[in-house]
C-alpha cells in the first residue's frame, strides 16, 4: 500500500485551549478510516488541519509526500480544490443550480473543460443512481438524494482524499446505511480514500481502521 496522507505531531491551539497535543496519523491509498470521541476531542480540528481548512501550530501534513500548508493562500487553495474532497453533514449544495451544475463547480473553479466536466459530471451521477434527477435543483430531491449530489461534487475532481464530517449525520436510518454501502463501492471502484468523522458507531464499525481520539489525543489507533 502506498502512503498517501501523514499528520506529524499536530499541535493546535485556541486560545488556553489545546485542541490537539502532538496527534500523528498515516493514511494508506485506497483505505477508510473512521475518526471517533466524544464531542471536543479535536476530531474535526484534526479532519479540517489535514484538509488545509486551518493550520496547525507545529507539526506537518503530507498529501502524497507534499506539505501543502507552505503554500501561498490562492496556491493552497488550488492545492486543496484538486486533491481533497469534502462531505459535510448539510450538502452545501448551491441552491440556484441543478444536480449537474453543482457537482460541476469544483471544476468550473480549476477552470476545467466545462464540456469534459459535464460529461464527468453526468458519469459520477450515474454511478451514484442520480442520472435522472441531473437537472433538478436541491429543493426537488430527497435529503438522501442531495448528500449524494454533494459526494459526486466531492469526487469531480478526482481528489487523493476525500474527508467527510458526520456525512450522515442528518440523514434518517435507511438513507444513512445507503450513503456508508456508498462510501464502500466508491472505495472498491475508484480505490477512493476517506477519512470520516462519526458517531455512527455503525459506520465506524465499518471502516478498515477505528481511529479514537480523546482530549486532543488519539488514544486507539485502529489496527
Amino acid at each position: 500500500m502506498s502512503i498517501i496522507l501523514e499528520a506529524k505531531n499536530i499541535r493546535k491551539k485556541y486560545g488556553s485551549l489545546e485542541v490537539l497535543k502532538g496527534v500523528s496519523l498515516t493514511v494508506n491509498r485506497g483505505e477508510i478510516i473512521s475518526l471517533v470521541g466524544a464531542s471536543g476531542a479535536g476530531k474535526s480540528t484534526l479532519l479540517h488541519i489535514v484538509g488545509t481548512l486551518d493550520k496547525p501550530d507545529s507539526g506537518e501534513v503530507l498529501i502524497n509526500g507534499k506539505n501543502p500548508l507552505l503554500l501561498k493562500e490562492a496556491a493552497l487553495a488550488a492545492f486543496r480544490n484538486k486533491n481533497i474532497g469534502f462531505i459535510f453533514q448539510f450538502h452545501h449544495l448551491l441552491p440556484e443550480f441543478t444536480a449537474l451544475e453543482n457537482v460541476c463547480i469544483p471544476s468550473y473553479i480549476a477552470n476545467g473543460n466545462k464540456k469534459e466536466a459535464e460529461q464527468r459530471a453526468k458519469e459520477l451521477l450515474q454511478l451514484l443512481k442520480l442520472e435522472h434527477r441531473i437537472h433538478h435543483k436541491p429543493n426537488q430531491l430527497s435529503g438522501g438524494e442531495q448528500q449524494r449530489v454533494a459526494v459526486a461534487r466531492a469526487l469531480m475532481n478526482k481528489p487523493a482524499i476525500i474527508l467527510a464530517d458526520e456525512p450522515s449525520g442528518n440523514l434518517d436510518t435507511n438513507n444513512a446505511k445507503d450513503l456508508h454501502k456508498l462510501f464502500f463501492e466508491l472505495r472498491d471502484q475508484l480505490n477512493q480514500t476517506f477519512i470520516i468523522v462519526t458517531h455512527n458507531e455503525e459506520l465506524a464499525d465499518m471502516a478498515d481502521r477505528k481511529i479514537s481520539m480523546k482530549d486532543g489525543n488519539i488514544i486507539a489507533p485502529g489496527a
